[in-house]
């Protein structure tokens, strides 16, 4: 018999890999044409030609004993010397090889952050709506998820006296991020300070640092000239994990970093427990090959006006149909109502070959997020199929 814990989860598996899969079973009946799947976040516009010849040259040119051997469980010195370099120049920053170290994705940097931070019983705050996945790396190594609701009023904003609320002197750590999963929110400078403010003076009266661990996937997704903060510009303790799945459309590469800044609590242990953390959970290293391939392209912009143009496209659809959604400002979700009790609504999406992802799997029931991280052809076959769920859920009456 396999653990108790690991049974658990297996039988649990993931909700959006599985309406992701059940897409695939329906197209194979309906014709892929007529399903619209809106659940997983897997971009649709391909990689910048840069990263295709970077792939070549790197191969083509570069000795394959260093391209393809292992570099040091941190990462190549020069590619993080690289990625430094770049938060630097947007940032303000002045970060070296020796604050990066490169990870299998942003979820591999979260895995080894949470190892690294947490004993047995210590807290993580997620903020609600989340991914879900958050609860899988906190717990792995003993930690407690402690969730606080955004502030749907506020246009789910983290309420910072509600966090304040949840502290105990167990609490290790707040993940934040922004833009956001699942509901596009890009969190603003001035509430981050006061957020800051708050946790140390929580530290203090509680003789604890609590650290922020800032995810930030959807980074470069921002939209009408939005700013997305640098978070260890605003927050103290912070540190950041990346990916350039979302920004360079390299999901399956799984290639990130984590930042752990020189001036956070421990900030030199912590660095050192993260690199240990990569090696003792199986990573080793993050793949060779992109690492060099990254360095080569960490300037390239993201394709924001592709995505720019499928929120538009989606929005105006489904708010004409009299669905209500907050107008996301980044990432690549549409976070909507629901008309009618969750699960029924999901339900009668799919009659329609809708593939929606229950706001429940978020933490938040009552609503759906939609992926459009797909094609504007999808998006504009689809609004047949979510005219009958209007008209099924008396909407436009």
């Amino acid at each position: 018999m396999i653990s108790e814990k690991m049974a658990k989860m297996a039988s649990g598996g993931s909700v959006i890999r599985a309406i992701f899969e059940e897409g695939k079973r329906l197209s194979a009946i309906y014709g892929k044409e007529n399903v619209f799947d809106f659940s997983i976040g897997n971009p649709s516009f391909p990689p910048p030609g840069s990263v295709k010849d970077a792939i070549i040259d790197i191969i083509t040119n570069e000795d394959p004993m260093y391209v393809h051997g292992y570099p040091a469980n941190s990462g190549y010195p020069e590619v993080r010397r690289a990625i430094a370099d770049s938060l630097n120049r947007r940032f303000g920053t002045a970060y070296t090889e020796g604050n990066i170290m490169m990870t299998v994705g942003a979820a591999g940097g979260l895995s080894c952050t949470m190892v690294t931070l947490l004993n047995p019983g210590d807290e993580v705050i997620c903020i609600t709506p989340y991914f879900f996945e958050y609860n899988n790396y906190v717990t792995t190594p003993g930690g407690k998820v402690v969730t606080v609701p955004a502030s749907a009023e506020n246009g789910f904003m983290p309420d910072v006296d509600a966090i304040a609320a949840a502290v105990t002197p167990k609490t290790k750590a707040v993940i934040l991020n922004s833009p956001n999963n699942p509901t596009g929110v890009i969190y603003p400078a001035d509430l981050l300070r006061k957020y800051s403010d708050m946790l140390l003076e929580k530290g203090r009266e509680y003789g604890t640092v609590i650290y922020t661990i800032s995810d930030e996937p959807y980074r470069e997704l921002a939209y009408d000239g939005a700013e997305v903060p640098w978070m260890p510009g605003c927050v103290a303790n912070c540190i950041v994990c990346y990916s350039w799945s979302k920004s360079l459309s390299l999901p399956g590469e799984r290639i990130g970093y984590v930042v752990v800044p020189s001036d956070i609590a421990d900030g030199q242990l912590i660095f050192d427990a993260e690199v240990v953390a990569n090696r003792m959970l199986g990573f080793v290293n993050a793949p060779s090959l992109m690492e060099l391939v990254v360095a080569r392209c960490v300037d390239e912009p993201t394709n924001i006006a592709g995505y720019d143009a499928n929120r538009k496209l989606l929005y105006d659809g489904l708010t004409a149909l009299g669905f209500e959604g907050a107008y996301p400002a980044g990432a690549f979700y549409l976070w909507i109502k629901t008309t009618i009790e969750e699960s029924a609504f999901v339900e009668k999406a799919k009659s329609y070959n809708l593939l929606l992802v229950p706001g429940s799997n978020f933490g938040t029931p009552g609503y759906v997020r939609l992926a459009y991280c797909v094609s504007p052809d999808m998006i504009e076959r689809s609004m047949t199929a979510f005219a009958r769920l209007a008209a099924d859920c008396g909407l436009g009456k």
